[in-house]
């Protein structure tokens, strides 16, 4: 057998993909602080990992460039940016290294199969196990609009569970299927880490049943490996370590991201996708707005762009960030999701689906190709780009040229786009909550125009989005401009 993969061990009915030569780069002196973010998992730490899988325009669809974990000798993957051996437990394993064990424990709690059919539509041909409640996940396997792309691959959110799925359209010389048969082959897990590690397979399962319908038999195999063990109720999955070492093992890890390997291009890509209106969804995420995503299908790249808005809104500052409400990944919605949007505070989603326009309650702020939009009043001034945004995205542009050309000139294949892109707002987070900390907790905690340009923004056109900023994290400042304040 082939050299392996950093995906998840192979089974012998699995194909040998082709060896990935990992590729990363040192950002210790960079991360002196380690991630808070936005309080402890329930279950699995919400990460998102992603692999080589089908694109879209935007070429997001490239093998992964970076990964910050890497396998050791006995296969488990382990981080290479923070060693913390002092935290040890029995048997002298450091707790980060028992996090990792735990983390990378498969934890598939269903797989299933989806087809068009031309007399009833979308419908549930398969699945394991047999007593799962998968309701509704035939329109989301299979996004609104597919019938249009010839494959694509799906994030998307059921219930507490988060799902992957390879969907395929294939012409055949049938009267019944219309000359063409479309499947999608699908897993859920308690959290999207690891379903990256599965697209190859999902993609390669999703061809044969186009060409052989109706044959399990690999898929069953597959669910037999890597299911979870559940809980007697079959609620939620059984915790495979101590609660109480969630909040250490928190404090001892990088932000969520930067731990899983991603594309290669896709935040790059994204970021020239925007251009300077990444600095407006920049300011929209970490103000944890409901964000929604439109797009026509394929819904792969689409996916991408929620996990990059992601992105934007890591902070690692302990303590900052835990009162405010989560910034969830919803990934792929349909008009079946409405009734759980309506109880989201915040949230970043996408649809194919664009009657969600005029679904106004439902989000915030309504992006649609490169036109990021609101019908709130209150937000209607922060998607105005300031000078202060300007420049960051000068910067922004300067940091990536440099990289670029120490890549050519030297030949540097280590350092990514995708890193330098992530640090780059991680590192803005970071001022800007820092700066707020030694202001509030100063004897005068007056936040001055100099106060502002230190944390990288704009005193007058940045003005409203600080007191959004003071008024959801809690911060007890006065803001000053022009001998003038307000709380």
């Amino acid at each position: 057998m082939g050299e392996r993969s950093d995906r998840a061990p192979l089974l012998d009915w699995e194909e040998v993909p082709s060896a990935e030569k990992p590729t990363g780069v040192d950002y210790r002196d960079r991360l002196a602080s380690p991630s808070d973010s936005r309080g402890p998992p329930a279950v699995s730490a919400p990460e998102l990992g992603w692999s080589g899988a089908p694109g879209g325009p935007d070429g997001c669809g490239a093998p992964p460039a970076t990964s910050i974990t890497q396998a050791g000798a006995d296969g488990i993957r382990r981080p290479d940016a923070l060693e913390h051996p002092s935290d040890s437990g029995p048997g002298d394993v450091p707790l980060e290294d028992r996090m990792v064990t735990w983390e990378e424990k498969d934890q598939i709690v269903s797989v299933f199969v989806v087809t068009f059919n031309t007399r009833t539509g979308n419908m549930l041909e398969w699945c394991l196990p047999k007593d799962i409640d998968l309701e509704g996940v035939e329109f989301k396997a299979i996004a609104s609009g597919s019938h249009r792309v010839t494959t694509d691959f799906i994030y998307f959110r059921k219930g507490s569970y988060f799902g992957l799925a390879c969907f395929a359209n294939m012409a055949v010389e049938s009267t019944a299927e219309r000359g063409a048969r479309m499947k999608s082959v699908g897993i859920l897990s308690p959290s999207y880490t690891l379903l990256y590690r599965y697209m190859s397979f999902l993609e390669h399962q999703v061809r044969l049943q186009l060409q052989s319908p109706g044959h399990y038999s690999p898929l069953e195999a597959f669910y037999e490996d890597k299911r979870a063990l559940l809980l007697p109720s079959g609620d939620d999955v059984v915790s495979l370590c101590p609660i109480s070492a969630w909040g250490v093992a928190i404090n001892h890890s990088m932000h969520p991201e930067m731990k899983i390997t991603h594309p290669a291009g896709c935040m790059s890509q994204f970021i020239r996708f925007f251009g300077e209106q990444i600095m407006v969804l920049w300011k929209l995420a970490l103000l944890r707005r409901r964000i929604l995503i439109f797009s026509p299908p394929p819904v792969g790249v689409v996916c991408y762009r929620v996990y990059c808005c992601c992105c934007l809104a890591n902070i690692s500052i302990p303590g900052v960030g835990v009162a405010v409400p989560e910034f969830r990944p919803f990934f792929y919605v349909n008009v079946a999701d409405i009734s759980a949007l309506e109880n989201e505070l915040s949230y970043v989603a996408c649809t194919t689906e664009k009657i969600f326009e005029e679904k106004r309650d439902l989000y915030d702020v309504y992006v649609d190709n490169q036109n990021v939009k609101t019908y709130r009043e209150g937000l209607k001034p922060l998607l105005r780009i300031s000078p202060a945004d300007r420049e960051k995205y000068r910067k922004l542009t300067e940091e990536r040229k440099m990289l670029l050309y120490s890549q050519e000139e030297n030949g540097d294949c280590v350092s990514s786009e995708e890193d330098l892109f992530i640090l780059f707002f991680l590192e803005q987070n970071n001022r800007i909550f820092q700066t707020l900390n030694e202001v509030a907790a100063s004897p005068d905690p007056t936040l001055t125009t100099e106060s502002m340009r230190a944390m990288g923004l704009d005193p007058h056109g940045d003005r409203l989005f600080l007191l959004h900023l003071l008024e959801i994290y809690g911060f007890d400042a006065l803001l000053v401009s022009d001998q003038l304040c307000c709380s």
